[in-house]
């Protein structure tokens, strides 16, 4: 059976979710109280993961959408600059990251058949394999067959966030495109785990709805996938709403206390999972939250299309009810860059963030994956 949302009324169905009840804001922690669950989520941490934090950045391949999605800056009716990069251009793209040091890389996109097809993302992902060991994607859902096509270009984990495990905010927020669809989201993580996906990470939009509701919910989802889905490992993430195109306001947000207090709930019941920090939050809740828990981290990202190198910007026009409309050059015979999908709020560069870690005593790591290991198990054992 796929996994349903749990009656808050009713019992969590394990001993994590039930821990993770227990934790999460409200109430929200005194001094006191949050800096000794602080201090037991860090040894955690330290015991599960070391001192070593996974460094990874996003790369953005098109902004176009069908989907309306009151919340994003890539929504179909925002009145943005749109591009779509060619492969040669993510190539272009990804080289420039790893000379920055990086070699996981996430591939994201908007959902819009027309620009990007489960051809051209594997064409993306054969264009970057072969000198970025750890490739992800985020991108619209797929069938099986689909998200099976993509593992074997070379595509080792999936990200798919729920955006809101509230179903009537997710209907009222959602409001053409196949996203609309919520229980289809919903079944994507099992979908990609079935396609042979060896990495999956959920999580949910904070602002879109009820804080708690919202992590009560992704604590359950990630309880159910561990169970059922067990040869997988697991990330889980709970960004806060960022400015984006369309200006949309945040329902109810939660302070840094409390997104310190979730991320140290989240790590005492579920001690095994990788727990993801990106740009989207302060530099100073960053290296607060470092140490605490997290185990994966963005750095100098960009969230547009061509944005690391200034690739695409030749081809930027609008889309005007699925329709490409031209744009005339600016005055000075320059283009402007695409849209991104909403605002970063830390900005530092790789280097600096990397510098950060180590004064905290934590080792940036930005390589930790490679397809050899799949062919270890086929070695000969040494003999002595």
């Amino acid at each position: 059976m796929p996994f349903e949302l749990p009656d808050r009324q009713q019992p969590m169905p394990s001993p994590a979710a039930a821990r993770l009840r227990a934790l999460l804001p409200p109430p929200v922690l005194d001094d006191r109280g949050l800096g000794a669950l602080a201090t037991r989520s860090a040894a955690l941490t330290r015991q599960r993961f070391g001192k070593t934090m996974r460094m990874f950045a996003p790369l953005y391949l098109s902004n176009e959408c069908v989907n309306n999605c009151a919340y994003c800056g890539f929504s179909r009716d925002n009145p943005i600059l749109r591009v779509t990069l060619t492969v040669d251009q993510v190539r272009s793209e990804a080289e420039h990251l790893a000379r920055l040091g990086f070699r996981s890389i996430l591939l994201v996109a908007g959902e819009h058949p027309r620009f990007v097809s489960e051809g051209y993302l594997e064409e993306c992902i054969a264009a970057i394999r072969d000198f970025v060991p750890s490739v992800a994607l985020e991108v619209g859902p797929m069938e099986e067959p689909e998200y099976a096509r993509m593992v074997a270009a070379g595509c080792e984990a999936l990200v798919v966030y729920q955006e809101t495990y509230d179903r009537s905010a997710y209907r009222e927020l959602h409001t053409a495109g196949p996203k609309k669809d919520f229980q289809w989201r919903l079944e994507c993580p099992e979908r990609a785990y079935a396609a042979g996906f060896r990495r999956i990470g959920i999580g949910a939009l904070f602002g879109l709805a009820d804080p708690r509701s919202e992590a009560e919910a992704l604590g359950a989802h990630l309880d159910f996938l561990q169970r059922r889905c067990w040869k997988a490992t697991y990330t889980v993430a709970f960004p806060r709403l960022r400015p984006a195109a369309g200006g949309f306001t945040p329902r109810t947000t939660p302070s840094d206390r409390e997104f310190l207090q979730l991320v140290c709930a989240f790590r005492l019941a579920f001690p095994d999972v990788g727990i993801v920090l990106s740009t989207r939050e302060p530099a100073r809740l960053r290296d607060a939250a470092a140490p605490l828990g997290i185990t994966h981290m963005s750095a100098g990202s960009h969230t547009e299309p061509g944005g690391y190198t200034g690739e695409g910007a030749d081809d930027l026009h609008l889309t005007v009810r699925g329709r490409r409309v031209e744009l005339e050059p600016d005055a000075d015979g320059q283009r402007s860059c695409a849209t991104g999908q909403f605002g970063i709020a830390d900005e530092r560069t790789p280097a600096e963030v990397a510098a950060m870690l180590a004064e905290l005593g934590l080792e940036p790591v930005w390589k930790d994956w490679d397809s050899a290991i799949l062919g270890a198990a086929a070695l000969p054992a040494l003999t002595p």
